[in-house]
């Protein structure tokens, strides 16, 4: 069945086809840039001492991991990276993880440290909506 729309003649179903893709495309894109950017403000917003509560937030697919990492990271330049790197492979339908398993992370969160007094999930959780709404805008279909 041929359907005239837009001023092109084509298959209706393929052009259907086609958009279900772009926007199952677009949904992936928009979660992986949302992943990132939470990631990204959870990092920035750690305090740093020796930078390795910065170097243990990472990315975890499907699974809550309990490892640690002893490697500093006092700008978060490498947890970034991974973080970045990891979330390539997520689509939607999964579930991700931002997991910082140092035992001092809680305390931390909760006013612990001056230089975070309100926390770095907290603060990122109030903002998550503007996150989600940017990264809709950005990978509109």
């Amino acid at each position: 069945m041929q359907a005239k729309y837009g001023g092109k003649s084509g298959n209706f179903a393929l052009e259907l086809a086609k958009f279900a893709e772009q926007a199952t495309e677009a949904i992936d894109a928009s979660l992986r840039e949302i992943i990132i950017e939470v990631g990204n403000s959870l990092i920035r917003m750690s305090p740093v001492d020796s930078g390795r509560f910065r170097g243990n937030w990472h990315l975890s697919i499907d699974v809550v991991e309990s490892v640690t990492f002893n490697e500093l990271d006092p700008q978060g330049k490498e947890a970034i990276a991974a973080i970045a790197a990891a979330v390539s492979d997520f689509t939607a339908g999964q579930t991700a993880y931002l997991i910082n398993n140092l035992p001092y992370a809680i305390p931390l969160e909760y006013g612990h440290s001056t230089q975070a007094p309100q926390g770095m999930v907290r603060v990122t959780l109030a903002r998550f909506q503007a996150i989600v709404n940017q990264a809709v805008r950005n990978q509109q279909v």
